[in-house]
Formats: structure tokens, C-alpha cells, sequence
């Protein structure tokens, strides 16, 4: 009610008391009419509100009924408010049919999901993707609907930095990659795309490099075993002979090492790791690739060092740790100055168990970080020639520590060395 609203009210209520004052004085019962009057101001208000009530609960979208005075105030202004939300119910729903509408035609999937994990709101795809059904799921939990042990645990978790791709819960022969979003209080946005075609490219690029590389080693173990039975012959063996021999083996032994790194990624990417694995103390392993590495080093003279603080046992498979810890160590080696240090550092904390390996060498520019663990990248491919280097080290360690649900943290900078850490889960801890 307005100010000028309210004093008209106190105004008319003044104006009665006086009125009827004034009658009773004349009629000599002043006290009579008084109540009468009030009685019959209250009786009128009772009857106004028992009019705006039964229009409200009744016909709250019919015209509000006839009054005077305030009450009729009253009435036009809430019915004018009623219209106001009303166009602007119809302007936000006009909106959300149109956003509905929208996603519905996406091939994607596009799912709404509470913060509790109940399903609000799916497009068509989500039922052609996923199998949900309208309206019977409505309201069922995610993990009910979609039962991969490998989603649940990627649900659950709540790190949705990065996709998930396995196979879709009624086809497997689709393949589905899950993009999860937060919004609002806790509510996720979860995006499904048929990646099929894309797994299924990438599934026959493994396969053929592993069978190429598979197939280059028989061949290749022949031409270095022949180069090695000329070399060691050299006393009988024209001197013009042995340096283009001395090239053959070297780069022959080169190819040997790029196949084999071929052959580990193409393992790494295709089978099973969790029957593997076993309780792996990393103490005595670190401490070989510590002496392997200082071997590597010869006459470079690096210092190499190892800290070892809290827990060294780790779940996991032990020949796939220590050729990701070995790349690290032997990288750092290559592509540090004469002298230079090394330092190889494991603790354990709260969050899980780390190795750094630390070095004061060259150093590597901001632009590269981010691809440094793709295949063949180089950074310098002149000096990753020289150092014998496949480009296929630090995409071993990227899938090692994949399926140790591990990380690979790298912290560099260009003439100031560089620290690659490797983050595992505590849930890896025995």
C-alpha cells in the first residue's frame, strides 16, 4: 500500500469516528454509535477481503471484481502485476521451448543432471545414444542408467578436465565420449558424441604401427647382425668400408629403439593392465636408474642424485614404472650441459605419491610444454637428433601413468632447466 494510500485509509476511518460522534451527541448515545460504525467499517473490510480471496483462489486470472476505495487500489494493482509476470512467464518460456527445441535437434546427447545425480531433462539424441526413456527415467539416478564401472568411478570422482570414452550401454558397438559440466548449485551439464568413426581410425593406426613394427624387426635384426659380423671383421674389410658401417650399425641400433618404443606404446595402448599389477617397491628401482643413468652419462661427469622421503611401495606394474621413470632420468641426461645436475626426488603425501626429476639444463619454451608428450614431437629436432632420441619418451610416460590413473606435471622454462613430476592417486598407495 502507498503512503497517500494510507493516510486516504487513516482519512475515511477519521472521518467515520467523527460522523458518528456527531450522530450519537445529537441522539445522545455517542458510545453506541461509535461501535455501530466501526462495526459496520469492519463488516465492509472483511467482505473486501473475502472477495480478494475467493478471486485469487478461484479466478485469479479472470478481471479482479468491482470496488471503491482502497480496496479497488488494491485489486487493479495486483491484477496488473498478474499480467506483467504472466507476459514475462510467457517471454521465459518462449525462450526455454526455443533452447529445448535447439538441443533437440543436436546429434549430440545432452543431459541435464541434478546435484543429487538424478536425470531433469534429455534431448532425442540422449534416447538414441544412451537408451534413456521419456518419462519413465526421468528422475532416476545416472549411475543407475549408465552402469560401466569405468563412468561410475568417472562420475563419482568428479575430475571432468578430461573426457570419457567407452561404449555406449546399448550398443557396443558405439563408441561414446562423456563431457560433464558444472553449472549452478552443483547441477552437471553432461554432453554424449558418437566418436565411432574416430575410435575406430585411431584403433587402425595402432594396429598398423604395431604390425609394421612387429614386421620391421626380423628384417632389421638381420642388417644389424650381418653390419656387426663386418665390423668385427675390420681387419680383413677395405678401410673405405668401415665407416659407412660404423653410420649402418649406429643408425641401425637407432630404428632398433624406435621400434621397440613402437611396439611398448602399442602394448601400453591395447591390453589390460589391471591383472598386472602387484606391489612394487620403488626404492631399489629408482636407485638402479640412478647408476644406469650416471652410466649414461660417461664422461659428461653429471651429478645425479636421489631423495627418497615417506612410503615407497606403489601399486602398479613394475616394468611399465620404471621405463616411464627411466625415460625421465635419461631425458634429463641427454639434454643437460656437462656437469650439470640431476635430481631424482620421491615423497608421499595425503594427495598420493610423486617422482620430480629435476635438472639445470636447457630448459623448454612455454608453446612446446603443452605437446611434449605427442608422439614425435620434438622440441629441437636437430638436438633430438644428435642425442639419439625416438620422440616417443615422454608419450611412454603420458600412458604409464594413464593407466596408473597417474599425471604427468611439467614445470619449465627455457635456459632454466626443467622439473617433470609424476603424480599418483593415493588410492594407489598398498
Amino acid at each position: 500500500m502507498s503512503k497517500n494510500s494510507f493516510s486516504r485509509v487513516l482519512g475515511q476511518l477519521l472521518l467515520l469516528v467523527l460522523a458518528c460522534l456527531l450522530i450519537g451527541w445529537i441522539i445522545e448515545q455517542p458510545a453506541w454509535t461509535l461501535v455501530l460504525g466501526l462495526g459496520f467499517y469492519l463488516a465492509w473490510t472483511l467482505r473486501q477481503m473475502s472477495r480478494f480471496y475467493e478471486w485469487l483462489s478461484t479466478h485469479p486470472n479472470e478481471p479482479p471484481p468491482e470496488a471503491k476505495g482502497v480496496w479497488g487500489e488494491i485489486f487493479d494493482s495486483i491484477y496488473h502485476l498478474q499480467r506483467r509476470d504472466g507476459r514475462m512467464r510467457a517471454r521465459l518460456q518462449a525462450v526455454i521451448d526455443r533452447i529445448q527445441s535447439s538441443t533437440s535437434a543436436l546429434r549430440d546427447a545432452v543431459v541435464m543432471i541434478d546435484k543429487d545425480g538424478h536425470l531433469e531433462w534429455w534431448n532425442h539424441a540422449a534416447e538414441r545414444l544412451l537408451g534413456l526413456r521419456t518419462p519413465d527415467d526421468s528422475g532416476q539416478h545416472v549411475n543407475n542408467l549408465i552402469r560401466d564401472p569405468r563412468f561410475i568411478e568417472y562420475f563419482e570422482h568428479g575430475d571432468f578436465r578430461e573426457p570419457l570414452e567407452i561404449h555406449s550401454p546399448i550398443d557396443l558397438n558405439t563408441q561414446l565420449q562423456y563431457a560433464v559440466t558444472r553449472y549452478g548449485p552443483g547441477d552437471r551439464l553432461m554432453v554424449v558424441r558418437d566418436v565411432t568413426r574416430l575410435h575406430n581410425l585411431e584403433q587402425m593406426r595402432k594396429d598398423f604401427v604395431a604390425n609394421v613394427s612387429h614386421e620391421l624387426r626380423t628384417p632389421l635384426t638381420v642388417v644389424v647382425g650381418y653390419v656387426e659380423t663386418l665390423l668385427d671383421s675390420e681387419e680383413q674389410m677395405n678401410p673405405r668400408w668401415k665407416r659407412p658401417l660404423q653410420q649402418m650399425q649406429q643408425q641401425s641400433n637407432r630404428m632398433q629403439s624406435l621400434l621397440n618404443d613402437l611396439l611398448l606404446l602399442a602394448r601400453l595402448e591395447t591390453s589390460d593392465h589391471t591383472s598386472e599389477d602387484e606391489n612394487v617397491d620403488v626404492a631399489p628401482m629408482l636407485e638402479s636408474i640412478r647408476k644406469d643413468a650416471q652410466s649414461l652419462s660417461g664422461e659428461q661427469r653429471h651429478h645425479i642424485s636421489l631423495q627418497i622421503d615417506g612410503n615407497t611401495r606403489l601399486q602398479g606394474v613394475e616394468g611399465e614404472l620404471r621405463s616411464a621413470f627411466s625415460n625421465l632420468a635419461f631425458n634429463a641426461v641427454k639434454y643437460t650441459p656437462e656437469q650439470g645436475d640431476i635430481e631424482l626426488h620421491w615423497w608421499s603425501d595425503d594427495k598420493g605419491q610423486h617422482l620430480a626429476v629435476k635438472d639445470n639444463g636447457v630448459g623448454i619454451a612455454p608453446q612446446h610444454i603443452n605437446r611434449l608428450t605427442e608422439r614425435f614431437y620434438r622440441v629441437d629436432s636437430s638436438r633430438s637428433t644428435n642425442t639419439g632420441g625416438t620422440g616417443l619418451g615422454l608419450a611412454i610416460v603420458k600412458h604409464v601413468l594413464l593407466r596408473h590413473q597417474g599425471r604427468l606435471e611439467i614445470l619449465s622454462k627455457a635456459g632454466e632447466g626443467s622439473t617433470f613430476i609424476c603424480h599418483f592417486p593415493a588410492k594407489r598407495r598398498p
